[in-house]
């Protein structure tokens, strides 16, 4: 057996990360097993059988697995909090049940993580699965009194392969008679089963919220890690644990394969009998002359009036996406079509005052959220049509994919449905042009121009555009460049102070039209007459030079002349975005 300081590393050893996050498990339209367990009623105790010494499945790991260490100087934040991606995903998951289930435990993930942690090294050396199972089991020691607690056998060796005696199971180290208690179907796969790293942590956070405890409470928190294990090196190393997850974040990282050493305790394990009554023993005896029992008048026998069977209480049986399945919006933009789900109870009633968490998963999108809400989930209750509406999600910054889950849990079971995202790239404006058959523009020295309207379009489309600058500009060395506002004597746009002279602003956002309508543009009376130039310039660069003809004050005014759609200054024409 290793020394005591095996069972429990100093908080400041981290798992080494090595690459990306593996994909998580999901799982869709399921209502999972029913579990015995009442969490608001019964509370487990330090002195209950799953706080007893039960000893430590990582005996059989080598060091190197069961208290891994960072190489000197190779170290990263990111990778010293690493977890397994499906040890992640299952902490998480649990984490978010227990808190839609039981919302006043205020339950962290990261304290199923150091519990995980600690029992298992988060099931690593075992192989553990992306369905939550290990290749190998883990099996704590037998549990005979010799070095540990004495707990006799409770599951007839369903789950520990021992008939005599308990042993730890799976990878959060249940007592079996606790989970018989207290297991959960964590994965919605209808299974209620210790081996499963998602059920074993759902059971986990149940089994330490029991007693309606508010695990913000320091005292509460003790007290819960206390009855899953009464050792006070026990709690200090899991809150440390815990509290490394919460201030240095967690990454996760790929499943660890199993390793070539044995995982089980030493010793064959008996195969365990089947769930039949013990054999009857007849002890011999010496040979009886038989007799004739005296016959007894019978008297009919009183039949007992059925006691009624209280109905069951209903409980959480359909959720339903209302609407399309699919949500598109483009980039940074909001949902159109706002996610709404209906819940049913087993009596056909609908579920009213229900929490439905709707969560954002497998984004590709850069950050699809519900900006009001914490990261990328929301907790909504239903209305008293049972409907939960999910407001306000906001497409991610770049163009992909992504799934909201919508899932509502009760005592009973977990129901979960899936909507699939999509992002698209934000259409830019590609032509700023006047619209055709407008006039060339013309004003008298003195007079202003007014009116003057360009239009955004996007693929031959109007498209709604912001942030357009206008500019007085000449062109020098062949280029144009804006005028110095000191010296410039052509047109102008009025300031925001009196007598302000302004030679360059950013116009308003337009409509959905896409219409461009410049603000008033003034000339001096003693203007040179010449032609002036105008350039508006979209945030994606295209770009269009304006002619405006200016005359001496007094003159007359040529006629307009027919109207022109293609200039013969190539500055005047349509602008087109750079190719």
């Amino acid at each position: 057996m290793k020394p005591l300081h095996r069972h429990f590393v100093n908080t400041s050893r981290k798992v080494l990360c090595t690459a990306a996050l593996a994909a998580s498990l999901t799982t869709a339209a399921v209502v999972s097993t029913p579990s015995t367990a009442d969490a608001g009623e019964s509370e487990p105790t330090p002195d209950s059988p799953q706080a007893a010494d039960r000893g430590d499945a990582r005996l059989d790991l080598p060091g190197e697995v069961a208290d891994p260490q960072v190489p000197a100087g190779a170290a990263t934040q990111e990778g010293a909090n690493g977890i397994p991606a499906t040890a992640l995903d299952a902490y998480q998951r649990a984490g978010l049940s227990v808190a839609a289930a039981l919302p006043n435990c205020k339950l962290p993930w990261e304290l199923l993580a150091g519990i995980g942690r600690v029992e298992s090294v988060h099931a690593s050396g075992y192989g553990l699965k992306t369905d939550g199972y290990t290749e190998k089991p883990i099996r704590g020691p037998r549990l005979d009194g010799n070095g540990f607690a004495e707990i006799r056998d409770t599951d007839r060796g369903e789950w520990d392969a021992d008939v005599v005696y308990d042993r730890a199971i799976g990878p959060m180290q249940f007592i079996p008679s606790t989970w018989r208690i207290w297991g959960a179907d964590g994965n919605g796969d209808a299974k209620r089963d210790p081996n499963n790293l998602y059920d074993a942590a759902l059971g986990a956070g149940l089994y330490l919220c029991a007693g309606d405890k508010d695990l913000t409470n320091a005292a509460k928190l003790d007290q819960a890690i206390l009855s899953y294990n009464n050792s006070r090196e026990y709690v200090n190393t899991v809150l440390g644990h815990m509290r490394q997850y919460q201030t240095g974040g967690a990454a996760g990282v790929p499943n660890p394969p199993a390793g070539n050493y044995p995982t089980t305790p030493p010793g064959t394990l008996p195969t365990p009998p089947p769930r039949t009554s013990p054999p009857v023993v007849v002890t011999p005896s010496a040979p009886v002359r038989p007799t004739t029992p005296p016959v007894k008048p019978t008297t009919p026998p009183v039949t007992q009036p059925e006691k009624p069977v209280p109905p069951a209480a209903p409980h959480l049986a359909e959720l339903t996406m209302l609407g399309g399945a699919g949500l598109k919006a483009e980039t940074g933009a909001a949902f159109a079509e706002v996610p709404k789900v209906k819940v049913a109870l087993s009596d056909g009633k609908p579920a009213v005052g229900q929490d439905v968490v709707f969560t954002v998963e497998s984004d590709t999108t850069g950050g699809t959220a519900f900006p009001k809400a914490p990261v990328d989930s929301l907790v909504v209750k239903t209305d008293a049509s049972g409907i939960a509406t999910a407001p306000g999600l906001k497409a991610g910054a770049k163009p992909g994919t992504f799934t909201l889950r919508a899932s509502a849990y009760d005592k009973v079971g977990r129901l979960s449905v899936g909507f699939t995202g999509t992002v698209t790239a934000k259409p830019v404006v590609d032509l700023l042009a006047r619209p055709a058959g407008s006039k060339p523009l013309t004003a008298v020295a003195g007079k202003s121009f007014k009116g003057v309207e360009l239009l955004a379009t996007a693929q031959g489309k109007p498209l709604a555009v912001s942030g357009v600058l206008a500019e007085l500009v000449e062109k020098k060395d062949g280029a144009w460049v804006p005028v110095d506002p000191a010296t410039a004597k052509g047109p102008y746009f009025k300031g925001a102070k009196e007598g302000e002279k302004v030679t360059r602003l950013k116009l308003p956002a337009t409509g959905a039209d896409g219409k461009i309508v410049l603000p008033e543009l003034f000339t001096a009376a003693d203007l040179a007459p010449g032609t002036y130039h105008l350039r508006l310039t979209t945030p994606g660069e295209v770009t269009l030079v304006l002619d405006f003809e200016v005359t001496a004050a007094g003159a007359t005014t040529p006629p307009a002349g027919p109207p022109t759609t293609a200039p013969t200054d190539p500055a005047m024409g349509p602008a087109k975005a750079p190719a």
